[in-house]
């Protein structure tokens, strides 16, 4: 992941679009965390908390992980603007180094594409996760229109289903739930949200 471009951008990050497009996946992210009020929640390569501190009143906590420091300052702002109690940020990158932090729940929205070796981050993310916790991605489906040199341009469903399972995931489900105009490289795409088991 090109993190500089990531740190120039952070204090644009936050369009009109991107907010709009963040409710709705969180709105869709909702749905896999009913009865989730005592149970951690890590958002991998959460931005600025768009997703994920719209999610806060259905988690015991929320920690927000990011290789981008500028994205994680805009995130705090909010959290306490807005007096958010129960999540905190911090500054990593697992592609790099291995964390020694145990969740209950990972949400990864709208980061897999931007990792190169997938099969190694779900393997850390397995690796966080407690036993019978929950891994949720929030993605691309496959966009043949879409090419850029450091970006997956999206995922094929079964493929990415054979990955989790290779990595130790199970019981894994997918759904395509939104498309919508000009969203991944300035292309109309949809997205997919998956939810597997350790």
């Amino acid at each position: 992941m090109d993190h500089n471009l990531f740190e120039q951008i952070a204090t644009k990050y936050d369009t009109k679009d991107r907010i709009e497009l963040a409710k709705v996946i969180a709105t869709e992210v909702r749905t896999e965390l009913q009865d989730s009020q005592s149970k951690t929640l890590m958002d991998y390569g959460s931005g600025t908390g768009l997703v994920s501190l719209e999610l806060c009143d259905v988690v015991q906590s929320i920690l927000l992980v990011d290789s981008a420091k500028q994205m994680l300052e805009l995130a705090k702002a909010k959290i306490s603007r807005k007096a958010i109690t129960n999540a905190q940020v911090l500054y990593s990158d697992f592609t790099k180094a291995a964390s020694e932090h145990k969740v209950d729940i990972v949400l990864m929205s709208l980061v897999l594409l931007h990792i190169p070796d997938t099969k190694k981050i779900l393997q850390q993310l397995f690796h966080i996760l407690n036993e019978g916790g929950k891994l949720i991605i929030v993605d691309f489906d496959k966009n043949e229109n879409v090419f850029h040199p450091k970006v997956h341009n999206g995922f094929v469903h079964e493929e990415l289903k054979e990955i989790l399972a290779e990595v130790g995931f199970k019981g894994t489900k997918f759904r395509t739930f939104h498309h919508g105009k000009s969203i991944f490289m300035n292309q109309d795409a949809s997205m997919f949200i998956s939810s597997s088991l350790k």
